[in-house]
């Protein structure tokens, strides 16, 4: 729960992953005459599939209503405001009473969410997308509580003293004081925060081959991606998906490509998923994306500034809120961005959407006559992507349209496989 709150206030988000199954290496050649014009799977993956996603369906709905219960349940208890005087009888000073107040909170909601993630685990076991042990999971799960624990911990004891400072226009100073603090976490992401989580390694000392293959896509599409901003991510120890990701900016900035999709992919196809990745480099969508959380951070705050001045005077003696700059507020304060998250969800998976589109027409675009057919190699690539993850071909849009922040697979297939604008070149040129 707390990670999704963190994600619901700043808009990060990370990649996700699938499942294992038999497919060709790097090292095979591309099957001539190989025509993939549909996704599809076979019937046994096609009952998985099914059964997998009508699961996914309930856990959204279920997990989406279950933070807000217990947030709820905190705040009904009474147990955020005897955390809060279990604080201030330690200490008079704000920053002791906020390393008190919200390691007790966000410890509290880890538990209450630890039965979720828990069984999210289980799930990802049975259906073959995770080979991660539970020691692994367990020091995963407990390393990302901890770090927001610690992110929380600052971020709130800003957002107090703002509040306590100016309570007409905290909303303002609060975005102005988050931005630095979002830039900074995207920056030491790939240096101090992913390597806790996995291990990396510069692509050209595992696979300097590959990465002579990527300096030639690189070159043709103009966008030259030093060596050393080139990086593997060792995902097979944990999961069996196929992916591949850019992250940071500025001298942190890098392309990472799990070894599953070295593995299990062929040459062509890989670097078609590396173009797709290069476009997102090239196209700048980190810069984008952090735009567009700027933009949507200072209107949702501007909006939880007028929703928590109204649950403050309807339900805060209730609560034993005394004020905003309360910290047994706090979990109010969550609970209204969290429901405000739910329903700016469709926004922002849209924008992420058509920047996940915009990015496949460039793989296609920069794989275009150095792959033998990069219609044909981006189509296999998202076939070979939707058997591992077991994704559902035919999902419903309305929940595409909520929750997804990636085209559907079956829509990707389709695409690659028709897009073909050098048509009209070669129409011409006859």
């Amino acid at each position: 729960m707390t990670r999704t709150i963190l994600v619901l206030l700043f808009l990060l988000c990370l990649p996700a992953g699938g499942q294992n199954a038999p497919t060709p290496t790097t090292e095979q050649p591309a099957v001539s005459g190989r025509q993939t014009t549909a996704y599809t799977l076979p019937p046994d993956k096609l009952r998985q599939s099914e059964a997998l996603y009508k699961l996914d369906q309930k856990f959204l709905i279920f997990g989406t209503l279950y933070s807000w219960l217990v947030l709820v349940v905190v705040l009904y208890s009474g147990l955020g405001a005897r955390y809060r005087d279990w604080a201030e009888s330690v200490s008079c000073w704000r920053y002791i009473q906020a390393a008190i107040f919200v390691p007790l909170l966000f410890l509290t909601l880890a538990l209450a969410e630890l039965p979720l993630r828990i069984y999210g685990h289980h799930i990802g076991l049975q259906y073959g997308l995770s080979v991660q042990g539970w020691g692994s999971w367990l020091a995963d799960y407990g390393k990302g509580e901890l770090l927001s624990i610690a992110l929380f911990a600052i971020v709130l004891w800003i957002m107090q003293t703002v509040i306590r400072w100016s309570p007409g226009r905290w909303w303002f100073y609060s975005w102005l004081a988050s931005l630095p603090i979002i830039i900074f976490l995207i920056y030491i992401a790939p240096l101090v925060i992913d390597p806790l989580f996995n291990k990396f390694e510069p692509l050209e000392n595992t696979n300097p081959k590959l990465v002579e293959a990527i300096e030639k896509v690189a070159q043709r599409a103009g966008a030259m991606i030093p060596r050393n901003r080139i990086y593997e991510m060792k995902a097979s120890s944990k999961v069996t998906t196929l992916n591949a990701y850019v992250t940071g900016f500025g001298a942190t900035g890098r392309v990472v490509i799990w070894d599953t999709t070295i593995q299990k992919t062929t040459l062509p196809e890989t670097l078609f998923v590396v173009g797709h990745e290069m476009g997102h480099y090239v196209l700048h969508h980190i810069l984008k994306g952090l735009v567009a959380t700027a933009v949507g951070l200072l209107i949702g705050l501007y909006i939880l500034f007028h929703l928590s001045r109204w649950a403050l005077r309807r339900f805060g003696p209730r609560w034993r809120i005394r004020a905003l700059q309360d910290w047994a507020a706090f979990p109010m304060i969550l609970l209204l961005a969290g429901i405000m998250g739910f329903f700016a969800e469709p926004l922002g998976n849209a924008v992420s959407r058509h920047l996940e589109h915009q990015a496949d027409v460039y793989g296609l675009e920069v794989t275009h006559g150095i792959n033998p057919n990069s219609q044909e190699d981006a189509a296999h690539a998202f076939q070979v992507l939707g058997e591992l993850s077991l994704d559902y071909p035919y999902p419903n849009r309305l929940e595409v349209l909520w929750y997804w922040d990636h085209p559907p697979i079956s829509d990707r297939v389709r695409f690659a496989h028709e897009y073909d604008p050098w048509a009209k070149v070669r129409v011409r040129g006859m």
